[in-house]
């Protein structure tokens, strides 16, 4: 049975059977035969079929709510028997906005320093799949914004809070200064974000307060690239601080805050309600708080 509600999950998110069979390493007929047997049990029709795949039943929605949980569970107490027996272990997946790929890094980097058999797999995602992602169980915790967009039920720990930098070329005319206002940018050349990454609507806001519409020239989803345009010159770009700082010292640029200063926007680690959470999870919010802690100390 859990097998075939992972299948079931899987066609759910790909909406497609050849994508959701691909996902799972299996033949499309192995994914057609596994959903035909859980309708059967269940006793309901759960996907609308046709020559494709045609979304889902009523039933079907309903299901895949029980479907999740259920998966979930299983999943929670095969990993916690495993902890039980070997210690922390395994492999966490981790999905974050590209703006705190350098945190993700920290955090994986501790968290196997205290516990050397737990691998991670890291992917840079938009905060807008994050939640989606975690619902359908394609990871185990993200890093995302926690107090921009709604989150719904999760389990969080803030990281850190995000303020800004403009990240130039040496030889920029605001390269000098101590810190600037929003409004000092003014017509600077600038390549940012992609306009469906948080961080990008945040700057926004920030620029349109400031009564500013400079150029922007170049957009992308990558910070590296970012760096890159600015490193060839011509170019600057808006990244948080300490991103900012990463960046420059590895490309010979120089950052400058951008203030007035404000709380910032808080960043932390986000993960799926669970009561009680796995020993790997419940220890993953526990080292995020301690690298928290130590970052403001």
């Amino acid at each position: 049975m859990i097998g075939k509600l992972e299948m079931f999950i899987a066609l759910a998110h790909e909406r497609h059977f050849g994508r959701a069979a691909e996902s799972l390493g299996i033949t499309q007929p192995t994914l057609s035969t596994g959903i035909r047997q859980l309708e059967e049990q269940l006793g309901v029709k759960l996907v609308q079929r046709g020559s494709r795949f045609g979304g889902l039943t009523p039933e079907g929605q309903r299901a895949l709510v029980w479907a999740r949980q259920i998966v979930g569970d299983a999943r929670r107490l095969r990993d916690e028997m495993r902890a039980r027996r070997e210690g922390l272990s395994g492999n966490l997946r981790l999905a974050v906005i590209p703006t705190a790929l350098t945190w993700a890094a920290r955090l994986a980097h501790r968290f196997q320093r205290r516990h050397p058999n737990v691998d991670f797999t890291i992917l840079s995602r938009p905060s807008n799949e994050i939640l989606t992602l975690l619902e359908d169980l394609e990871i185990d915790a993200g890093i995302s914004y926690l107090d921009n967009e709604p989150l719904g039920r999760v389990s969080t720990q803030e990281l850190y809070r995000e303020r800004y930098a403009l990240l130039c070329q040496p030889d920029h005319p605001l390269a000098g200064r101590a810190a600037l206002d929003w409004a000092e940018i003014g017509t600077t050349q600038l390549c940012l974000l992609t306009p469906d990454m948080q961080n990008r609507r945040i700057v926004n806001r920030h620029l349109m307060e400031a009564g500013l519409s400079p150029r922007i020239g170049t957009t992308s989803n990558s910070t590296v690239v970012l760096a890159s345009l600015v490193a060839a010159g011509g170019w600057a770009t808006i990244l948080p601080t300490g991103l900012a700082a990463y960046l420059a010292e590895g490309h010979g640029l120089s950052h400058i805050p951008i203030g007035p200063a404000d709380p910032g926007h808080a960043v932390g680690l986000v993960a799926a309600h669970q009561k009680p959470h796995t020993p790997v999870l419940q220890s993953l919010l526990a080292e995020a708080r301690s690298l928290s802690e130590r970052d403001d100390a």
